[in-house]
């Protein structure tokens, strides 16, 4: 016999208890319907909180033998707003911990991008230009494939999941139109658009954002501590949260307290100010890298006259066209890099960064290993890692 909806807690008057015991039994009833294992997509960020906290308290209502696997998937780009990074870790060592603690098959991942995933690779190595509004090649390479790697190794296992986000219909009309265009089961679920064998359940579709914070505000997380640095990060910094991506019509989360340091999507990165402003100024070298990089992203003569083509039989094919940056403009943003990381006193590029855009450089023009020189200067020594276990 299925167990009874979890018990409410105390809430502020505009957020009903109906309203949150539904949300509560649509997860539930899912849950127990079938045995497919679970996957919540988790940012850090209000939403996907939300969503997780719900879920992580239906686990402990539950009696143990109605379990199944959860996993959480966050993502690390490694050019995550260093605040961001080191919370994202602590939350999921926090999570590992508690739900081991408690006999519960939930399993937390931190997905970061491979090496020839990696945004140092792809900008320094490759010569990548910085992210556009229409070149989000970051997107898709340090976010979409390492996820749905991540989600498909599950799928392989299991053979099917169901996968839970954090969207709702008020963040914005675009994406009020595109959830009210699916078409959703009886059980409110509808297949992901990229990844096989994947349904979806956004179990907080019709919240509003002060509902979020309502709960959130009301109800201390199940698996101990509090929410407070999450609401610090929202009263310093402007924009919203940038969710886990898995398809490429997930709006740009340029300028988002919740994104890339890096990130030269929008013009002018308010939430870095205001993170400077606020008290962060140490961060003040990194903004002025990634505003640089947004200059010279214009500069057409720091740019080859050949594109990259397809990778085919008789190696990487070129045609006529704006392309990478030239190798001396690569060579500079290594050194203005190393020169920031020395700046902010704060590790930027790892050295596995380095010698995977040291193998590029020789493949491609470099036969002086120019990047062990330049890092060298400013006292790393990556070589000495290539041959570690």
């Amino acid at each position: 016999m299925p167990a009874t909806t979890n018990p409410v807690h105390h809430l502020p008057t505009s957020l009903s208890e109906f309203h949150v015991q539904r949300s509560q039994k649509l997860l539930q009833d899912n849950f127990l319907a079938d045995s497919r294992p679970w996957v919540v997509a988790y940012s850090g960020g209000k939403d996907s909180t939300l969503v997780l906290q719900l879920v992580y308290e239906m686990l402990l209502d539950l009696p143990v033998q109605r379990l199944k696997p959860v996993y959480v998937i966050a993502s690390d780009t490694r050019v995550e707003v260093p605040a961001i990074e080191a919370y994202l870790a602590e939350r999921i060592q926090t999570l590992t911990a508690h739900a081991a603690h408690s006999g519960l098959p939930l399993y937390p991942r931190l997905v970061t991008p491979g090496p020839e995933q990696d945004f140092w690779y792809n900008l320094i190595g490759k010569g990548y230009p910085p992210p556009t509004r229409w070149f989000r090649w970051c997107t898709s390479k340090m976010k979409i494939k390492p996820v749905k790697a991540s989600i498909e190794n599950i799928i392989t296992e299991y053979g099917s999941v169901i996968l839970l986000l954090g969207t709702r219909s008020d963040e914005s009309q675009s994406r009020g139109r595109r959830m009210n265009a699916r078409e959703l089961s009886s059980r409110q679920l509808n297949p992901h658009q990229e990844i096989p064998n994947a349904l979806v359940l956004s179990p907080i579709a019709d919240w509003t954002s002060d509902q979020v914070w309502e709960y959130l505000y009301s109800n201390t997380p199940p698996w101990g501590g509090n929410h407070d640095f999450m609401l610090n990060l929202y009263r310093q910094a402007n924009g919203g949260e940038c969710p886990v991506v898995m398809d490429l019509n997930t709006p740009s989360c340029g300028g988002s307290r919740f994104g890339c340091w890096t990130c030269t999507v929008v013009k002018t990165d308010k939430s870095m100010e205001s993170f400077i402003e606020n008290g962060e100024a140490w961060m003040a070298p990194l903004n002025r890298y990634r505003n640089w990089l947004k200059d010279i992203r214009e500069d057409e003569t720091r740019r080859s006259p050949y594109r990259r083509g397809e990778e085919g039989k008789r190696g990487e094919h070129w045609r006529e066209g704006l392309g990478p940056f030239i190798a001396s403009t690569r060579l500079e943003l290594l050194v203005k890099l190393l020169e920031t990381e020395r700046a902010a006193d704060y590790r930027l590029i790892s050295d596995e960064n380095i010698n995977t855009i040291q193998a590029c450089w020789t493949k491609e023009f470099d036969v002086s290993d120019s990047a062990y020189l330049i890092a060298e200067k400013y006292g790393r020594e990556p070589w000495k890692r290539l041959h570690k276990p």
